[in-house]
């Protein structure tokens, strides 16, 4: 992993991406402490057009874009048509919203919906990619979710964002998964996990917690990734400061 590869997700900073001149002002700063490209989720009413045009006046690559999951599943022309604003061809399923996983009926729409809907971005020039969290580590059947909408879908249709602190919550092993989803996987999230002492497992900075991460890099360059995401869903304190102990460690530690 090579540091021109590493990117911020921005839902890590939501607080201060509502506005256009906030996003300004907190793109300068990650472009500050180093990092060179973004994911944009999170951020306020902002249209695509200009939230490229603020991120890459600061410098900022975007590597990819979290999109509305109802938008993705039911207009993905209109996802296609919002990623060519953005100037980027990455984007992301975030999140199942809406669905009912002790339905099986409503699992199997959601999977549906999403090969039709990759199908239709990929002949767009586009990736749509599928960030899972821990739900999708539930049984369906005699396998878990995650590994049914891996099989069910085409390949060229469905690719993943694997996010390192949801599959070890979920129970499953990070570096084993990279392999699983080798050659569907140009998106990771980099994201530790530690504990508290009241014994509850908790968000941490990378090199903060528990996570190989010197396994975990190589297993998924061997997977084909190609950006390593920063994301921290809730920080001890001040964000920025989290986003850029992450990023020194990043530095010091994992990058080539």
């Amino acid at each position: 992993m090579k540091l021109d590869q590493v990117a911020l997700q921005l839902y890590t900073l939501r607080d201060f991406c509502r506005t256009s001149g906030d996003l300004a002002q907190t793109a300068r700063r990650v472009r500050e402490m180093g990092y060179p490209a973004v994911e944009v989720a999170g951020i306020g009413p902002i249209s695509p057009a200009e939230a490229a045009r603020i991120l890459r006046g600061e410098g900022l690559e975007i590597c990819s874009v979290h999109e509305e999951p109802d938008l993705i599943r039911h207009a993905p022309q209109q996802v296609a048509a919002r990623l060519q604003d953005y100037g980027v061809s990455a984007v992301v399923y975030p999140y199942p919203a809406n669905v009912h996983f002790g339905d099986p009926a409503n699992v199997k729409a959601m999977i549906s919906d999403l090969d039709h809907a990759g199908k239709i971005l990929s002949e767009a020039g586009c990736v749509l990619s599928y960030h899972h969290h821990a739900i999708e580590f539930i049984r369906l059947g005699e396998e878990i979710l995650l590994d049914h909408l891996f099989r069910a879908t085409v390949s060229t249709n469905l690719h993943f964002e694997l996010d390192t602190y949801w599959i070890q919550y979920g129970g499953g092993n990070p570096v084993e998964w990279c392999r699983k989803v080798a050659g569907r996987m140009e998106l990771i999230h980099l994201k530790d996990y530690a504990f508290t002492v009241e014994n509850r497992p908790t968000f941490a900075e990378i090199g903060a917690g528990t996570l190989d991460f010197g396994g975990i890099i190589p297993a998924a360059e061997a997977a084909g990734a190609r950006w390593f995401i920063v994301e921290q869903d809730a920080c001890p304190g001040d964000p920025f400061e989290s986003v850029r102990q992450s990023w020194e460690f990043i530095r010091e530690e994992l990058a080539e």
